[in-house]
């Protein structure tokens, strides 16, 4: 009855292509033996947002113009001033009464 059976799916397994497990777990052993050997620190040092905080304007003409230009407009005045011009112009269309 090859004909009404079904079959089963495939199982999931996992493969990670930007990894590499061999290559961490020789990371790993490499600072376990600096640390035994007092070669690294005992605390590793801790991601700090405030070390990067500014640097993408430093490296990016564009945004050192925009960040040096003076206007500032922020959306919801431009989102008023637009709505203001629709409302005019549809008085405009219709006249007064």
């Amino acid at each position: 009855m090859g004909m009404f059976s079904t079959r089963k799916p495939r199982r999931f397994r996992r493969v990670s292509i930007y990894t590499d497990e061999s290559h961490d777990r020789l990371q790993k052993l490499i600072d376990e033996v600096k640390r035994e050997q007092g070669e690294a620190s005992e605390q590793e040092e801790r991601y700090d947002p405030d070390k990067f905080r500014g640097t993408f304007i430093n490296y990016t003409p564009r945004a050192q113009r925009h960040k040096e230009s003076g206007t500032k407009l922020g959306w919801p005045i431009i989102i008023a001033l637009i709505f203001a011009l629709i409302v005019l112009w549809r008085f405009l269309l219709t006249g007064i009464r």
